[in-house]
């Protein structure tokens, strides 16, 4: 996402300007919409796609919807919401797969564009769902092109058709079409071909996809650009649409710096649907594309559904329903802590993690303070401890954590403080299994804890102390007495929307993330 982050950034500024006016005028709107253009213009997004996207926020901006509502400025964060979704494809498409296998998938785009890579990625991803692709090494052109490939089919643990050594020698067609059939005999069911591609658009690379296109009749054509690229994107999707005539869109690299707005183009260009994002150089790092999420994280409203998405894939719920036994009856030890934080690990990056959280577009700063390696360090005193000591730590003596401090590369002083704050997230637990609300140091009770159905419980409460008189006026002044009294609700995210989807999640605060990675490691 750091792509779109300065996108983010000046949008977020800019509804925080809405949330202090209780009623929008004209001038108003139009102003914010200025700002959302400028924004947009900054970030590289097509001209014609700017204005239309703002025309369609200034006249629904303006009608009745806002003015009936009860709150106008969430209403306007709503309608930008709901019009960038339309900019990004609406709804999301997912592979389309042959009746009779197998399934081919033919990749092109520009040099330097990420198509080998993206290659491997969606091998390891449809292996992960159970099926058998070939790659296909159909770029006989870029030097150590077949290599690459035969290097990310082995990472990516998939089957390599390369009969052609590459760097100009062989026929890519006949390399495609046979891979096709060699598919075929084998029952691999998805045939994958990696096509060459040029430093930019000219005829010859349009004529060999186009060809390629003929002869192997693929069922989806992806067509791979750099989200980094600038306006060149547009007129390079058009040139390829015009060619080859793509069936899908892959966005690569949306884990660089740049504006990355153009890309954002592509789908309302085209009208070809963005169906995969890449986020960063590891075979993992790549995700099935949903407009609505994008469009979220690019509001800072988070991403709480692909972030639930990637922890079901990572957790193993037999081994979290042990671990929430053994927390209930306090027995868990730091053996227990290393799976978790090994789990925690398969997940990925904890600073994408984090950042899907809802208004954490206004801690960048601390995101990218935060050190990963704490965990890497905690894994190594836990790992240089004895069985014994795991299971309990008590038993660590001056002479048994100087051992354990050597072993790992750390100091004494490390040991103690993981120590320590094993000892402060085992009593928190305990008190969460118990349906207590934990009390963190530094940071005060954990919001949203306790009982299940507590919070409803308050909420019945807090809905019983209104006024119960018989006349409307006294019961009206009563009441709002009680309103005046109550205390107020938190901000929530930057826009006054309480955080997303959720409602009331409020982003974690710099003393969270602090004490986050104090109990990774050193603070």
């Amino acid at each position: 996402m750091a792509t779109f982050g300065t996108l983010s950034d000046r949008l977020t500024e800019t509804f925080r300007n809405l949330r202090t006016k209780g009623k929008l005028t004209p001038a108003d709107v139009d102003g914010t919409v200025r700002e959302i253009r400028r924004a947009l213009l900054d970030a590289d997004v097509a001209l014609p796609v700017v204005k239309e996207f703002t025309a369609k926020i200034r006249e629904r901006a303006l009608g009745d919807e806002v003015n009936r509502a009860l709150n106008p400025a969430q209403q306007v964060v709503q309608i930008v919401n709901e019009e960038l979704i339309g900019i990004l494809g609406g709804q999301q498409r997912r592979l389309q797969f042959a009746k009779n296998p197998p399934t081919v998938i033919m990749l092109a785009g520009l040099q330097g564009s990420g198509k080998t890579t993206f290659a491997g990625k969606l091998a390891k991803m449809l292996e992960k769902d159970g099926h058998t692709p070939l790659l296909v090494a159909a770029d006989l052109q870029r030097p150590n092109a077949v290599n690459q490939l035969q290097v990310v089919g082995r990472q990516a643990g998939a089957a390599v058709y390369a009969p052609e050594p590459g760097n100009g020698v062989g026929d890519p067609v006949r390399v495609a079409m046979d891979g096709v059939e060699v598919a075929r005999r084998q029952q691999h069911d998805v045939v994958i071909i990696d096509t060459a591609g040029r430093l930019g658009v000219d005829a010859e690379l349009m004529k060999q996809a186009a060809n390629i296109r003929r002869a192997t009749d693929p069922d989806e054509v992806l067509f791979v650009i750099d989200a980094m690229i600038g306006q060149d994107a547009v007129n390079t999707a058009k040139a390829f649409q015009d060619g080859v005539d793509f069936t899908g869109v892959v966005l690569s690299k949306l884990d660089g710096d740049a504006r990355g707005g153009a890309a954002l183009s592509v789908a309302s260009v085209t009208g070809r649907p963005i169906i995969f994002a890449s986020t960063g150089e590891g075979l993992d790092d790549v995700e099935p594309f949903h407009p609505d999420r994008m469009a979220s994280r690019i509001l800072d409203l988070g991403d709480i559904l692909t972030l639930i998405e990637q922890a079901q894939q990572a957790f193993d719920e037999e081994e979290a329903r042990k671990v929430a036994e053994k927390i209930a009856t306090e027995q868990f030890t730091l053996e227990d802590f290393l799976q978790q934080m090994q789990q925690l690990k398969k997940m990925g990056s904890m600073k994408k993690m984090l950042g899907m959280l809802p208004g954490m577009g206004g801690m960048k700063q601390q995101l990218d303070d935060f050190d990963e390696r704490e965990i890497d360090r905690t894994e190594a005193i836990i790992r240089s401890m004895t069985p014994a000591e795991r299971r309990n730590p008590k038993i660590l003596n001056g002479s048994r954590r100087l051992r354990i401090a050597r072993g790992s590369g750390m100091t004494v002083t490390d040991v103690n403080q993981l120590v320590q704050r094993f000892d402060q997230a085992a009593k928190m637990m305990k008190t969460v299994a118990r349906g207590g609300v934990p009390n963190i140091p530094g940071m005060g009770p954990v919001p949203g804890a306790g009982r299940p159905g507590a919070s409803a419980k308050r909420g019945k409460q807090q809905k019983a102390k209104g006024s119960r008189s018989g006349n409307p006026a006294k019961r009206a002044a009563e009441n709002a007495g009680i309103a005046a009294s109550a205390p107020a609700a938190p901000a929530g995210t930057g826009f006054g929307l309480g955080g997303g989807a959720g409602g009331g999640q409020a982003a974690p605060s710099a003393e969270d993330l602090a004490e986050l990675q104090k109990l990774l490691g050193r603070g």
